[in-house]
């Protein structure tokens, strides 16, 4: 009897300890889905971060950063990774459109006038773009699929 009496606390551990990891197993995690809202099109300073699908190199300075700025009142400027530049909009006929007009530029010589003359030339193909999170993607088709001409992502404005 002695024996078993030994034998029963351990089984009644190891019962218990059984009971627990089977209640872990069977325990469904909570799971939150944490969506991040758009960021506005306006009004965002828009930090390129990749063109043509390559990931940016990284510039020299912070103010060499090239980033787009897109006003309520209808303008767009930034900075092509040397030089300023500042133009227009065509208005939008559908969601999704956006076409830079008469964008003119600062002509300083620079290091970064590849990365400069990528950049200008993605604004002036653009027609269309889409906004997901904290992230602009710049298109030529409506189907707004494929590489973006242009990756950003939505900074702190200074």
């Amino acid at each position: 009897m002695r024996r078993f009496a030994f034998l029963l606390p351990c089984l009644v551990l190891v019962g218990a300890a059984c009971q627990r990891v089977t209640d872990r197993a069977n325990t469904t995690p909570m799971v939150s889905a944490v969506t991040t809202p758009d960021a506005p099109l306006r009004e965002t300073r828009w930090t390129v971060f990749a063109m043509g699908g390559q990931p940016l190199a990284p510039a020299a300075s912070p103010d060499q950063v090239p980033y787009l700025l897109i006003s309520d009142a209808g303008t767009a400027e930034g900075m092509s990774g040397c030089n300023r530049f500042r133009g227009g909009l065509k208005p939008a006929e559908t969601d999704g459109q956006l076409e830079f007009v008469n964008l003119g530029s600062t002509r300083m010589a620079c290091p970064l006038m590849d990365t400069e003359h990528k950049f200008t030339q993605a604004l002036d193909a653009t027609r269309y773009y889409h906004i997901s999170g904290d992230t602009l993607r710049l298109y030529t088709s409506a189907e707004r699929t494929g590489t973006p001409l242009v990756q950003l992502v939505a900074a702190k404005m200074p």
